[in-house]
């Protein structure tokens, strides 16, 4: 009988193992980010015309539509932009701009998180260059909420947080404060007379997230994750990312890795390299302000 048990007991361990080994599932997710601010921050800028304004807003717009796939298991996940081929008017005109976009905005790269050491890997190209930003998992506060919501046939769970802004991505980008006093805000204007000048990097940002504990895992798209369930719905108040798809336990498994390819620098680094380029464009710019975006016709 001892036996018995005994092997019984082998088999569930042996099993349980195995049940987690072959776990696995993949999200598809829709990302897509407001241009509002954008649109108000053009108000009283006289060195874009209406036209102008109203071209780069439409070509943003198209180029922050996005779409991510997310493989994941119980420990690790890798989060990757689907590419896409650009319809003919777009190759031409916005080639440059959409190239530019991806380098400040971290797309077309590989997010690698890994739950369990609480690390992460991820691959950019910025200017040309191959990096590869190895650094702790960014760990939120979130608050778990009393309201729900069902997303694609999952009961998600609301929760909020208080995310630090990266310097480096030019999605955080908000208008700036009107609040502020008129001499200051007159004082600013007078600094600056370029397209950025209606633009500021707020310092933190609120997130709210849909999580659903029917699928087990502390994983979410991009940077997300430390909630007890997958992630399918994330806001920022700019930018939302909304999955549109689940698949669980595929027949045919995905490698989960991390990238490999590029100069390891830690967040920290890789803020002050893009942030020293943004300064370097600035300077080069022949207007009195900030960075200018030149537009290929």
């Amino acid at each position: 009988m001892k036996k018995i048990t005994y092997f019984l007991l082998l088999f569930l361990t042996f099993a349980s193992v195995s049940a987690q080994k072959d776990f696995q599932g993949v999200a598809v997710y829709e990302s897509k980010t407001s241009t509002a601010d954008m649109k108000n921050g053009f108000k009283g800028n006289k060195d874009i015309s209406p036209e102008m304004q109203k071209m780069i807003e439409e070509r943003v717009k198209k180029m922050l539509e996005k779409t991510f796939v997310l493989n994941f298991d119980k420990s690790a996940s890798i989060y990757k932009e689907e590419e896409k081929l650009d319809a003919p008017a777009t190759q031409g005109g916005g080639g440059g701009m959409r190239m530019m976009f991806n380098s400040f905005t971290g797309g077309g790269g590989t997010y690698y998180k890994n739950v369990k050491e609480k690390t992460y890997t991820s691959a950019k190209e910025f200017m040309g260059k191959e990096f590869l930003v190895k650094d702790s998992l960014p760990k939120l506060d979130w608050k778990m909420e009393s309201e729900t919501k069902v997303i694609g046939g999952y009961t998600c769970y609301k929760a909020t947080a208080v995310k630090p802004v990266s310097q480096s991505d030019f999605r955080n980008f908000r208008k700036k404060d009107e609040t502020k006093p008129d001499e200051v805000k007159k004082e600013e204007k007078e600094k600056t007379t370029n397209f950025m000048e209606g633009f500021e990097m707020p310092k933190e940002i609120n997130i709210t997230a849909w999580y659903t504990p029917e699928i087990p895992v502390s994983q979410g798209p991009d940077s997300y994750w430390g909630l007890p369930g997958l992630i399918l719905e994330v806001n920022d108040g700019k930018t939302t990312i909304l999955c549109s798809k689940v698949v669980m336990n595929a027949k045919e498994k995905v490698e989960i890795k991390a990238p490999s390819n590029g100069k390891v620098v830690t967040q920290k680094e890789y803020d002050e390299t893009v942030i020293k380029k943004m300064e370097e464009m600035s300077e080069m710019n022949p207007g009195r302000g900030g960075m200018q975006i030149r537009m290929n016709r």
